[in-house]
């Protein structure tokens, strides 16, 4: 059984999938608590893996987005198989701290806790990455630069991670305008990395 928060339907808005009409499983329960966090997941039903399967069979979209929380506590290859017997493409929202399931199509992992993230999974398995998202504030400028091991170790070529800041949402509309500024400033000397903006909050959707 699994610990589900909610099961919906809308469009990723976030990172190189964004704009893809997705089936969203966001999975209760999480091994970080960063101040920003603008997710509820600590309540959940629990749901069979069928259960999972016939919810999300409503919606026209093959593409799932298993998220959280972390879903990586919950979740496993034989999760992610099953949903490929069903025709579904399968991505993640990972913290990095955590395995992921081997199989999954595409992997997002967005590191919030740098202490442990620097030395975490997402580093010792990159090439089982395809996206990183860094959540970007005041502080990240100093942080990516003293990360150890540095982000030019990651064993991957230019077309197969992609690397993606995004502005901090902190609820205060003065601040988020000065993140947002230092985050465009900071990709333009550092053009490996892209902007990641949350559109569906830009646009009003889920």
């Amino acid at each position: 059984m699994f610990k589900v928060n909610e099961i919906f339907y809308s469009l990723q808005g976030e990172g190189r999938n964004t704009g893809r009409a997705a089936v969203f499983i966001r999975f209760a329960g999480c091994n970080l608590r960063c101040s920003f966090c603008d997710t509820e997941f600590d309540s959940y039903r629990e749901m069979s893996a069928d259960e999972i399967v016939d919810a999300i069979s409503v919606w026209p979209s093959r593409f799932v987005v298993l998220t959280g929380g972390e879903p990586t506590l919950q979740v496993d290859d034989a999760f992610v198989e099953l949903l490929h017997q069903h025709g579904y493409e399968v991505a993640m929202e990972s913290n990095g701290t955590r395995p992921a399931p081997r199989n999954l199509d595409w992997l997002t992992v967005s590191p919030k806790d740098w202490w442990k993230a620097s030395g975490g999974w997402w580093m010792e398995h990159s090439s089982h990455i395809n996206e990183l998202k860094i959540v970007f504030d005041e502080d990240t400028p100093e942080n990516l630069s003293t990360l150890h091991p540095p982000l030019s170790t990651l064993h991957h070529s230019p077309s197969t991670l992609h690397l993606y800041l995004q502005p901090c949402d902190t609820g205060d509309a003065e601040r988020n305008v000065r993140i947002l500024h230092l985050c465009i400033e900071y990709i333009k000397q550092h053009p490996q990395w892209r902007l990641s903006l949350q559109t569906h909050k830009l646009v009003g959707i889920r």
